[in-house]
Order: structure tokens, then C-alpha cells, then sequence
């Protein structure tokens, strides 16, 4: 089971790249890192731990 990789970030809908700087929950919640930043790195949907998204290789 692979990560959904969203493209935008789910507080200010900035967009995100593959391979650029993204964090997680384990809800697979997707945000910035500006915006994890301001939310002190937990998640506003479910209150777990924002974490830095694994990059994906390039194919």
C-alpha cells in the first residue's frame, strides 16, 4: 500500500511537489512546511504527529 502523495498542502492550498518538503500524519494528512511550522507539528484534523513525508525516487 503506497502513500497518497497530495499535491497541495490541506491549510493555506499551497502547492507541493513530489520530491519537495511536505509533512504527514498517519492519516497520510498533508501540509506544507511553513504551516506545520505555525501548528508546532500536529495535526489540526486528527491531533497526531506531523512527520516529514518520504520522498519518492525518481522513475
Amino acid at each position: 500500500m503506497a502513500l497518497e502523495m497530495r499535491e497541495t498542502c490541506e491549510r493555506c492550498e499551497v502547492s507541493l511537489t513530489a520530491d519537495g518538503p511536505a509533512s504527514i500524519c498517519s492519516y497520510e494528512c498533508t501540509f506544507c512546511a511553513d504551516c506545520t511550522e505555525a501548528m508546532a507539528a500536529n495535526c489540526p484534523n486528527c491531533g497526531g504527529e506531523l512527520v516529514t513525508r518520504p520522498r519518492r525516487r525518481a522513475a
